[in-house]
């Protein structure tokens, strides 16, 4: 029930350089400094094997765009299909890892594995961020992801939804209102 989530779409690839993409929901943030994440991945799943022995993956942020190419390589297995081919995405090299980014993701987190903890039916991948690739078209003056043009998805019981329409800034509400001069001004205390 800790929803929405992040559906991000995973590329790796083997030891020849066959590269594949699955869907994951349950992936996140684990650390900013160094900068970690995770990404959960059932065994029985093509990728995990990959991910396994080269210890490298990329975590790629989908766009409404790429709605669709989230939704078939989360059902589609690498076994069977090259998902890069068959959805024409552009297999981009990534800087620090041989894994390909997928070109058409405005954000790509290249990973290097640290750590596998075996958690019921799935592994948790901790890795350390070694490069990110943000389209510079999506940032703000200050650097920062634009969310509303980035058009980023969430998953929320089985449907993909759009993001975009900001409601507050981080500390918004406990900032002090410009009350024309005067100091304080009514407190609203819930909780």
């Amino acid at each position: 029930m800790l929803y929405p989530a992040p559906p991000v779409m995973v590329s790796c690839a083997d030891e020849e350089g066959h590269a594949n993409i699955m869907t994951a929901a349950w992936a996140g943030t684990l650390c900013s400094d160094p900068v970690m994440v995770s990404v959960s991945i059932r065994p029985s799943r093509y990728s995990h094997g990959i991910i396994s022995r080269t210890g490298e993956f990329v975590i790629n942020l989908p766009t409404e765009a790429l709605a669709y190419a989230v939704d078939y390589c989360g059902v589609r297995s690498g076994r069977d299909v090259d998902k890069f081919e068959v959805l024409k995405l552009t297999r981009a090299p990534s800087r620090t890892v041989a894994a390909p980014s997928i070109g058409e993701s405005p954000v790509s987190l290249e990973c290097r594995v640290r750590e596998v903890r075996t958690l019921g039916v799935h592994d948790l991948f901790i890795a350390e961020v070694t490069c990110v690739s943000v389209d510079e078209s999506l940032l703000d003056r200050k650097g920062r992801l634009s969310l509303e043009r980035a058009g980023l998805l969430a998953y929320v019981h089985g449907g993909y939804y759009a993001l975009g329409r900001r409601l507050g800034t981080f500390g918004w509400s406990v900032r002090r209102k410009n009350t024309g001069g005067r100091r304080g001004g009514k407190k609203n205390r819930q909780g």
